[in-house]
């Protein structure tokens, strides 16, 4: 593999940290995703945090050894780890000002690279797009990497949260989160009139499922893709009044956001680390399903 460079504009980063992503998953077993890899090969892995190995012309206030996070994406509709750009199941990687975030030093790699995607797209879900606050009555589809965060971020947010996942291991999390309550099915709190739904699963069923359990007026965000269609209640959308919207990835100040409610010690999900050559084992897990918190691989120094 060649090693990357860093060019105009651009630094070189070490991956200390690289998030597996079911979006990885997907973009594998999936023909649907293909027209997002313009280049093939290339390197997967858009969740990543390092130290700053090289620094090109005009990054020099970027220092050699700064901490990083790395949003995976460009102002161009680009993205680390798609499209041109190699992801951090390498161990460098290129990225520019689009992408650096500072990582407070309270802040470990492996909870960083998390907080780039699964962090990230699920707090611009749950608050930027959703508009979580304190007083809401919210309801979260899925507790797995980006569920957690979104739910706990709501609740600290001071929102009463109510939460549906089908893993009866992850389920038990929910004192942890602090949940009102967790069922199978978003279906179980239709009596709620939840104000907010935020789909991080995205079987299809379960976006139906979150139309037909919003409350008058209603808002659901749709950030997770395990399937590319849904089959809805138009009837439900209209006689509710319901609003629906489509969350994709952050903002950098999302990400900053983020990182200060981590440095807290507020915001401290499950991870679990693995070596780098076990990535396809890691992507084989999460393909199967089961897997509880983030798995993260971890490069040594």
């Amino acid at each position: 593999m060649r090693q990357p460079t860093a060019g105009a504009g651009e630094v070189v980063v070490d991956v200390k940290a690289a998030g597996l992503c079911h979006s990885d998953v997907s973009a594998l077993d999936d023909p649907g995703w293909m027209a997002l890899f313009p280049r093939i090969p290339m390197t997967l892995g858009h969740e990543n945090a390092g130290i700053i190995a090289e620094v090109g012309e005009g990054m020099e206030h970027w220092q050699i050894g700064d901490r990083v996070g790395l949003s995976p994406m460009m102002p161009d509709g680009d993205a680390i780890g798609y499209g041109a750009w190699d992801g951090g199941y390498g161990p460098r990687i290129r990225a520019t000002d689009a992408n650096l975030v500072r990582l407070p030093d309270e802040v470990s790699f492996e909870l960083g690279a998390m907080a780039t995607d699964a962090g990230l797209t699920s707090y611009h879900a749950m608050v930027t797009r959703g508009g979580a606050q304190k007083g809401m009555r919210i309801g979260v589809i899925g507790l797995g990497g980006l569920g957690y965060i979104g739910a706990r971020v709501a609740v600290l947010k001071g929102a009463e949260v109510y939460a549906a996942e089908t893993n009866p291991a992850t389920r038990e999390l929910a004192a942890e989160i602090g949940l009102v309550e967790v069922a199978e099915s978003i279906t179980e709190f239709t009596d709620k009139n939840l104000e907010l739904i935020v789909d991080y699963a995205g079987f299809g069923t379960t976006t139906a499922q979150a139309i037909e359990t919003l409350g008058e007026f209603g808002t659901l965000v749709q950030v997770g893709m395990g399937r590319l269609e849904s089959t809805i209640s138009t009837n439900a959308v209209i006689l509710k009044q319901l609003r629906i919207l489509g969350s994709k990835s952050g903002t950098k100040q999302d990400l900053e956001e983020l990182y200060d409610l981590m440095r807290s010690g507020e915001l401290n999900p499950p991870l679990n680390p693995i070596a780098p050559d076990k990535i396809p084992d890691g992507l084989d897990q999460l393909r199967k399903g089961g897997v509880v918190g983030r798995l993260i691989a971890m490069y040594e120094d």
